[in-house]
């Protein structure tokens, strides 16, 4: 067992080593470090992203099931199941309502679309629904009212605007209410504008009344989903069945789903296991190509020191000295590249999370210096042992 002493020794002479050449071995390390600083990235990517898809769900609550067409998020085709699904109407809402156990039905109807003023136009989400949707998913005004039951009855031509595109076109949120503005086309009256909710999607959307679709933006009135607000967590599971055996009387199984959050979210995070592989593995071929680099400047040094590895076998040293002393210099250098590159993955993770939701966790960590210390050594072993069989005699005459 090597002695902590030896250790010290060994270090010692690397970084007496890398203070001779510090352009060198900036650069050697600095393939690990990029890899590194990849890896970490997409990895902080793809959690930021999982993140944020769960936050858009979890704000909906707890008891929250989704009537979605074909096979909607889960199973199947996956997202795609949603094409060539049952078109649902408000003969399904109102069938739904009736049902034991459910507080709020909520037809959902989306279209990306401008929304403009007299000077400005943006675009965002037109969700069409009725008044529940405000109670189903926690929207608080900042300033103004919402619209209530009455103006679903009566097509009202009335908006309330997310916080971001209110914003967007006003400057001051606060600006937008009792404004005219045009969704889609349609010209409708600000009412009320929404606390920020944190929810891209939702804080760039325009809220109306599902029946002021009808027409222009929704002739066949029909709806993207339905959403089930449930009494309690103890009721979804009854609601799911009674949902589903509802809705067969009227819909062939494969042309719609009954999910709640808890599955969609199963399924997200097994879709992101995958898609987390996937760029480890593209990030992955930066470590490998630093790796090759650190092995190739190893050789090089190794053939310019020839002749002080001679002197040092003539000395005494063994070949184990020899082997272990390269051997420690690229563990080193692709240690401190890959320190480097996570402190910098660090840095620029703690800056864009004010923007989007991205993180490093425990295994993006150990991954980053495992794999670069795994890297040196591997990649080291090669030089080290090369530098390790040299004749004594051999090396001292090398010239």
């Amino acid at each position: 067992m090597m002695k902590l002493s030896n250790i010290y020794q060994l270090v010692v002479s690397a970084f007496a080593d890398f203070k001779r050449d510090k352009v060198r071995t900036g650069l050697t390390s600095l393939g690990i470090m990029i890899g590194v600083l990849s890896v970490v990235l997409l990895i902080a990517l793809g959690l930021g992203l999982k993140n944020y898809i769960e936050d858009q769900f979890e704000s909906l609550g707890a008891n929250l099931v989704m009537v979605l067409p074909g096979s909607g998020f889960s199973g199947g085709n996956g997202p795609a199941g949603l094409a060539g699904g049952a078109e649902f109407d408000e003969k399904d809402v109102r069938t739904l309502q009736k049902l034991s156990n459910i507080k709020y039905t909520v037809p959902i109807y989306i279209h990306s679309s401008l929304i403009s003023t007299a000077d400005t136009e943006k675009t965002g989400n037109i969700m069409g629904a009725n008044e529940d949707i405000f109670s189903l998913i926690n929207i608080k005004l900042q300033t103004g009212e919402i619209w209530t039951k009455a103006d679903v009855d009566k097509k009202t031509k009335v908006v309330v605007l997310g916080h971001t595109i209110a914003s967007d076109l006003y400057g001051n949120a606060n600006d937008a209410l009792g404004k005219t503005i045009r969704v889609g086309g349609l010209r409708v009256k600000v009412i009320g504008v929404a606390k920020k909710m944190g929810n891209q999607e939702r804080d760039g959307a325009a809220f109306i009344p599902y029946t002021t679709t009808f027409g222009s933006l929704n002739p066949k009135k029909t709806f993207f989903a339905i959403y089930l607000g449930v009494a309690s967590q103890e009721s979804v599971s009854g609601v799911k069945d009674e949902v589903e055996k509802t809705l067969l009387k009227r819909y062939e199984k494969d042309k719609f789903s009954v999910t709640e959050q808890a599955e969609i979210l199963s399924s997200i995070n097994q879709i992101f296991a995958i898609i987390n592989l996937v760029l480890i593995a593209i990030g992955s071929i930066s470590l490998i190509v630093g790796g090759i680099g650190i092995m190739n400047i190893m050789y090089a040094t190794v053939t310019e020191r020839t002749g002080e590895v001679g002197i040092r076998r003539a000395m005494g040293a063994t070949k184990r000295d020899i082997l272990l002393q390269f051997l420690t210099e690229s563990t080193m250098l692709s240690l401190f590249g890959g320190i480097v590159g996570l402190v910098l993955a660090s840095i620029i993770v703690s800056i864009a999370r004010h923007w989007f939701p991205m993180a490093i966790n425990l295994f993006a960590v150990i991954l980053a210096i495992g794999v670069s210390s795994g890297i040196g050594i591997f990649f080291g072993v090669f030089p080290a042992k090369k530098a390790a069989d040299l004749s004594p005699m051999e090396a001292i005459r090398y010239e």
